[in-house]
């Protein structure tokens, strides 16, 4: 199967967000770093792409230009193992962006995260749907995900 590598555009942020995206996640780094040249749109020096690993996930951003942002419509999902966990992403990437409903959020470059701890998809889906409704209901009316009080609705008679 080919590789798949997420192309992160960013108007002319890319290396600045990779460093920050490198510091936050552990056993991650910057690979590579190239410029545009005469040739460019840009000016000769400036940063092209940076290519990044986040704990193994290769990505690629790319100084493209202020003609397309980030939206809502792709995220970056992060499956924690706890609570304390998702508190430290959910700080480190809020910080200078905006929280969002469900364990949504953007970070300062306007790219969309969502920090959920592992096991919502199976609580979500619980067989027993009241229960699974009542967890559900509990994460609607989140912004971060707060473990304990999603497992206290689901588990409230």
């Amino acid at each position: 199967m080919p590789k798949i590598t997420p192309n992160l555009w960013f108007d002319t942020q890319g290396k600045e967000a990779a460093e920050f995206y490198c510091s936050v996640f552990p056993n991650s780094k910057i690979t590579d770093v190239t410029y545009y040249n005469a040739a460019g749109p840009r000016e000769a020096g400036t940063v092209l792409t940076v290519e990044f690993e986040l704990d193994g996930q290769e990505y690629l951003a790319i100084n493209g230009g202020p003609e397309f942002t980030f939206t809502e419509a792709i995220s970056l999902m992060i499956t924690c193992a706890d609570q304390d966990e998702i508190d430290y992403y959910w700080a480190k990437l809020s910080e200078g962006g905006e929280e969002g409903p469900c364990g949504w959020l953007k970070d300062k470059y306007g790219l969309s995260w969502q920090v959920a701890p592992g096991g919502m998809t199976e609580l979500l889906n619980d067989p027993d749907q009241e229960r699974a409704a009542r967890a559900m209901k509990a994460m609607f009316g989140m912004k971060k995900i707060d473990i304990a009080a999603l497992q206290a609705a689901a588990d409230q008679a």
